[in-house]
């Protein structure tokens, strides 16, 4: 069966996203768009996953919890999780390895933590753009360590990204797939060093009106946090 995705959705949570990107709304518009299978992935926190789960569901939605986490190289990468419970585990494993820097919402942005009826329960006062000392190397055991799976943000960029920050894909990393930019040129994917790389595409939302229609399909047997999970470990040819 045919399932429309966007793994890589902010919320109000992230820093540099918008006060709108409410678990409710977000959920909402997702719904609205046409998609099936969704993941919030705020920067290098799931602290609104639980309740932007909880609102997918709702609306008949299958929502991963995930996270944008930004390793000590500036790279940023995309962690999933089959549940909450695994999800908040890893939480934890990156606040500990994130600097005791607090925010700052006059410079960063405001960091809302909010219940799946947009009651705004407070904000996070820990700074969340920032790098956690996290080797970009490190990730994929660490997610999967969880039952998870991570890949590289929005490769073609030229900040915050494997390439952009390494120069070159380095397949010893392990990562089983990588993430284009909707914006990419036709013509990146065709690089040497991607040989062989299979890529996916999600909108990186950070607003609502950036939340895409049904673009992007994955085939799957049936939809299930695990099975999304297996076909990002092993994607369709």
């Amino acid at each position: 069966m045919r399932f429309y995705y966007d793994l890589h959705l902010h919320s109000c949570l992230s820093p540099c996203g918008s006060d709108e990107m409410t678990p409710a709304d977000l959920a909402a518009m997702c719904a609205l768009a046409g998609l099936d299978i969704v993941a919030l992935t705020d920067h290098n926190t799931c602290g609104n996953c639980a309740p932007f789960c909880q609102a997918a569901r709702e609306r008949g939605l299958l929502a991963l919890p995930g996270m944008e986490l930004c390793t000590q190289e500036d790279i940023h990468v995309v962690c999933l999780f089959p549940d909450l419970e695994r999800a908040e585990a890893f939480q934890r494993l990156v606040y500990d390895r994130l600097p005791p820097l607090p925010n700052d919402p006059a410079v960063f942005g405001r960091q809302l933590r909010m219940d799946r009826e947009d009651t705004v329960l407070g904000e996070e006062e820990r700074l969340l753009a920032c790098s956690a000392a996290i080797a970009v190397e490190e990730v994929p055991a660490l997610a999967a360590g969880l039952g998870g799976v991570a890949f590289p943000a929005h490769i073609d960029r030229p900040s915050y990204s494997l390439l952009g920050v390494l120069g070159l894909w380095d397949p010893s990393l392990g990562f089983p797939v990588a993430e284009l930019s909707h914006s990419c040129p036709p013509d990146f994917p065709n690089r040497p060093d991607l040989a062989g790389v299979r890529f996916i595409t999600n909108s990186d939302a950070h607003y609502l009106d950036q939340v895409w229609g049904a673009e992007h399909a994955m085939d799957l047997p049936d939809r299930t946090e695990e099975e999304v999970l297996n076909w990002l470990r092993a994607p369709e040819k």
